[in-house]
């Protein structure tokens, strides 16, 4: 999952937790809208941390890639 698809669950989490006022038998939608926003912020912090993982080794600064000074 990247940063669109859990920016998705986040607004789709937001939205079902603020904003809708009806209910569905046997599912508690602000709930489900507070499980959605976590998992989108999950999924943020891992896509950014996967992203400069990704870009360190790219650059060579992954450990022993460098030079010695």
């Amino acid at each position: 999952m990247y940063i669109g698809g859990s920016l998705f669950l986040l607004a789709l989490g937001a939205i079902l937790s603020f904003a809708v006022q009806d209910s569905i038998n046997g599912v508690d939608l602000v709930t489900t809208g507070y499980i959605l926003m976590a998992v989108g912020v999950l999924g943020i912090i891992l896509s950014l941390l996967m992203m400069s993982r990704a870009r360190g080794e790219a650059r060579g600064d992954a450990r022993g890639d460098l030079p010695p000074r």
